[in-house]
């Protein structure tokens, strides 16, 4: 069994705990994690946390994938993994919900599950840079060849050389999107999850 700590939201006021992380590290805790809602955003204590720290794991739990594009997401994680000495950085991933999504964001709804599919094929993508990234998606394209399009943009490859195994976790709930989970993610961060409802998720997990 490993140990985790949850920093949960700033509220009002941005303040992060750094002794009680350091003690956690110390004690051979495996991973940090912060969050982000409507409000402070997860990446930046990460990046703080990473400068007063060694060797604990610095996972973002979770980073709305409304909150920035695919490859903007990639970008933040592959750039803390590398200012932390590398293969300490968890990117985890979620929906939220559609009063942010479309509240906070001006973004529609639209279809969780391929764009969550989407997302995480993309990411992954420009964490390897085996390849410029292009991708034919149901909800998210690249290059971008939509309505108001220019028709000029064309795939790129990350300049920085990122760690190609930065893991990616899903923050899911739903029977569809638990099953996405077990197919294409690294891990998984449960919503409402306790220790006696593992066996209501078994059949979802084993695919």
């Amino acid at each position: 069994m490993k140990l985790g700590l949850s920093l949960g939201y700033s509220g009002a006021h941005m303040k992060l705990p750094v002794k009680t992380v350091q003690l956690a590290e110390k004690l051979g805790y495996d991973s940090v994690w912060t969050a982000e809602a409507y409000g402070s955003d997860a990446v930046s204590p990460l990046g703080y946390l990473a400068a007063c720290t060694e060797r604990i794991r610095l996972g973002a739990g979770i980073l709305q994938i409304a909150a920035r594009t695919p490859t903007a997401a990639a970008m933040a994680m592959g750039t803390i993994d590398a200012l932390a000495g590398g293969n300490r950085a968890i990117a985890g991933l979620g929906m939220s919900g559609p009063q942010i999504v479309e509240g906070w964001y001006g973004q529609p709804w639209g279809k969780p599950y391929w764009r969550l599919r989407d997302y995480v094929t993309i990411m992954k993508k420009t964490f390897k840079r085996e390849a410029p990234v292009s991708h034919d998606g149901r909800e998210i394209s690249l290059p971008f060849t939509g309505e108001g399009a220019m028709g000029i943009g064309k795939p790129l490859k990350s300049i920085l050389h990122m760690n190609p195994d930065i893991p990616i976790w899903l923050g899911t709930a739903t029977e569809t999107n638990v099953r996405l989970t077990a197919e294409i993610a690294d891990g998984w961060l449960p919503l409402n999850f306790v220790p006696g409802s593992m066996k209501v998720y078994l059949s979802l997990i084993h695919i």
